[in-house]
Order: structure tokens, then C-alpha cells, then sequence
């Protein structure tokens, strides 16, 4: 099989790569950038571009560009460390949702400022004492009139502090088996009743927050899709957020610092540089499949497992390579120390290979 690229396509990441590299030049190298490397101003500079919204058909302001040409903006981007965390979220995620379910009105609203890069959006999916079972989740939304009522605490809600709208998964019902009763409602961040408190992780990074919702109201037709029934319309957006090239590359900077540093000598290191360069490009395949819509349904949890271990793996190695120096704390041993986030963020390498076996697979469960 030929995995060669056309000549535009290696123009548009030569282009990408320019610009790239000309952003961490000025705004800073992050590891993990799509969600570490915060600049509301870059964002701007990517939606003139027209690379926001890359692939999103003509009628609703997107490129309606093939979705390989942002696989190979965002893996220029993300490999590079430059922030496109300010618009990485509404790109990737809720712009494809709120073409998908949202109301025309609601297209109208929202999807042009996510174009423009000038508007910031966070998830809130996770809850407390939650875990990554969704379906258990408590924070409320209680209908008053023509508007909601909403009650809850999300945790790990990255750019909770700074993000302008926040895509609510929560609970409109308790009626019925624990899927049913969620939805999905866009929330203000700046609605009275909402308490954001940021989390500094072990990096120092301090993107992840606890948001508290205290009565807060937002108007019905901020209800995107259909009351009671979201939990398929989430399932969707994950598969969004687990197959895509950001699984794959978020510290492949790192990658390269180490291979300047290793010992190409010892034959053992080049085996181990060889499993790299192997699995690098076993999961582009991987992630280019899910792009082209030529996985299985559901196999995007196959994808971010492979993926986010591999990342781990290229943590480890750096780590070896660098030796006492890993110890020093600088941007290299931050990206280091971020290694574990990799198989959790965006559900666990444990629930990936449970949604792969029993969905994609069909194995059955073991009885309890």
C-alpha cells in the first residue's frame, strides 16, 4: 500500500510547520500543547488562516476541507508545541456537535466566534465520584419555565478559568435506567452561580479546574439536541476526542530532544529508537483510519490506547536518555512528568480496552 503524501499535502505541512515553528518562537515550546499551551491570540491567528474549522462543510463557515489536511495542520502544530489549546476543544469537538444536534439557531450563534478563534469552550463531563462512568453522573438540570435550573460540581474541566462557554453534559431526569435522563446544555461561564477553582498538577500546569454550579440558569434553548437523550450524542463527541492526532504526538518534541541526546551506538538504544519510530507510525495509521472514517465503530478506544502507551513509552525513554539530568526541573522534565496524564485523559487505558472488547469485539462481560 502506498502511504506516500501528494505534493499539496506536503506543501500544506511545510506551511504548517513555518507557522508552527514560528509560534513557539513566539509564544513559547509546550509539551502536550493542545492542552497546555493556552494563546487566545494564536487562536486568532489560526481561524484568518482558516484553519479552525478546517473540515466543517461550506454552509456552516468551515473549510469543508478533507479531514487529512487537518491531521496534518494539527500534527505540525501539536509535534511542534505550539498552543492551540484556545481553540482546540471547540474545533476538535463541540463546533462537530452543534453541527450534528444544534439547532440552526443555535449554528448561528455559536459556530462563527469558534471560527474566528475568539471564543474558548471546556467540557464539563466529569464529576467526583464519577470515574469514567459517565452515566453516573449527578450534576442536575432542572427545568423553571424557560429556563434550567443547574446544580452539580464537573472536576477536571480543563480551561474552566478561562473558557468563555461550557458544554454541560448533566443530569435532566433520573427516570429510567442510568443512561437515560442526560443532556446536554450550553452554559455561559460567566453565569451568575458558577465557581471555578483551577488545580495545579504535579507539572505546575494549571489548565485542569473544579467548577461548582450553584443555582446557576441558562435558557432552554441552550439545550443542544434532545432532553433525556444525550448520552449517544457524548458517545459521538468522544469518538471525536479519542481517534484524533493529538493521541499520538503530544510529546514528540520531547522525542526529538532525546534522540539528540541518545546513544545511537548502543545497539540496544537503537532497538529501542526503532520500537519508537515503529509505533509512530503504526498509530498515524491508526489515527488516519479513524480521520477517514475506515475504523470499526467504537474502535476509536483501540486508537487512544495504542497511542497514548506509546506516548508513555517516549516519556520513559527520554527519561533513560537524559539520565541524572531528568532530575533537573525545566521544560524537559515537565514534559517527563506529564507522562501519566496520557492513558488517563480522556478516559483510561482500562476502560479502552473494556469498550474495545465489549463493543467492538462483542465479548462478554464477566459475570459479578
Amino acid at each position: 500500500m502506498e502511504f506516500a503524501w501528494t505534493a499539496e499535502q506536503e506543501a500544506l505541512r511545510s506551511e504548517a510547520r513555518a507557522v508552527a515553528e514560528d509560534a513557539v518562537a513566539r509564544f513559547g515550546w509546550h509539551a502536550d500543547s493542545w492542552i497546555n499551551g493556552y494563546s487566545k491570540e494564536f487562536a486568532k491567528e489560526l481561524g484568518s488562516r482558516g484553519w479552525i474549522g478546517l473540515t466543517w462543510p461550506t454552509e456552516y463557515g468551515g473549510g469543508g476541507r478533507p479531514a487529512i489536511d487537518r491531521l496534518i495542520i494539527g500534527e505540525e502544530m501539536i509535534a511542534a508545541g505550539a498552543p492551540i489549546a484556545a481553540m482546540w476543544f471547540a474545533d476538535r469537538q463541540m463546533g462537530p456537535a452543534l453541527i450534528a444536534f444544534g439547532r440552526a439557531d443555535q449554528q448561528q450563534e455559536f459556530l462563527p466566534s469558534m471560527l474566528s478563534g475568539d471564543t474558548t469552550w471546556c467540557i464539563g463531563m466529569s464529576e467526583p465520584n464519577s470515574g469514567s462512568d459517565l452515566a453516573s453522573l449527578t450534576t442536575s438540570a432542572r427545568r423553571e419555565g424557560d429556563e434550567f435550573v443547574i446544580n452539580g460540581q464537573k472536576i477536571w474541566t480543563s480551561f474552566g478559568a478561562l473558557a468563555d462557554y461550557c458544554y454541560l453534559i448533566c443530569r435532566t431526569s433520573s427516570e429510567g435506567p442510568p443512561h437515560a435522563g442526560i443532556s446536554e446544555i450550553i452554559v455561559p461561564m460567566s453565569s451568575p452561580g458558577i465557581e471555578v477553582r483551577t488545580i495545579k498538577d504535579m507539572t505546575t500546569n494549571r489548565h485542569f479546574t473544579e467548577v461548582f454550579f450553584s443555582d446557576v440558569r441558562v435558557p432552554v434553548h441552550n439545550l443542544v439536541g434532545v432532553e433525556g437523550s444525550a448520552f449517544k450524542q457524548t458517545m459521538r463527541q468522544l469518538e471525536h476526542e479519542r481517534g484524533g492526532i493529538d493521541r499520538l504526538v503530544s510529546n514528540q518534541a520531547l522525542y526529538k530532544l532525546a534522540l539528540e541526546r541518545a546513544d545511537l551506538s548502543d545497539p540496544i538504544v537503537r532497538q529501542e529508537v526503532a520500537a519508537l519510530e515503529t509505533a509512530y507510525r503504526i498509530g498515524r495509521i491508526l489515527v488516519v483510519r479513524e480521520v477517514l472514517h475506515q475504523a470499526p465503530a467504537g474502535f476509536s478506544a483501540a486508537t487512544k490506547c495504542f497511542c497514548t502507551e506509546h506516548e508513555w513509552r517516549v516519556a520513559q525513554f527520554a527519561s533513560r536518555v537524559f539520565g541524572v539530568d531528568a532530575t533537573l526541573w525545566n521544560d524537559v522534565t515537565k514534559a517527563m512528568t506529564y507522562a501519566p496524564g496520557y492513558t488517563i485523559m480522556g478516559g483510561t487505558s482500562n476502560v479502552m480496552r473494556n469498550i474495545l472488547g465489549e463493543r467492538v469485539l462483542g465479548l462478554p462481560r464477566e459475570p459479578r
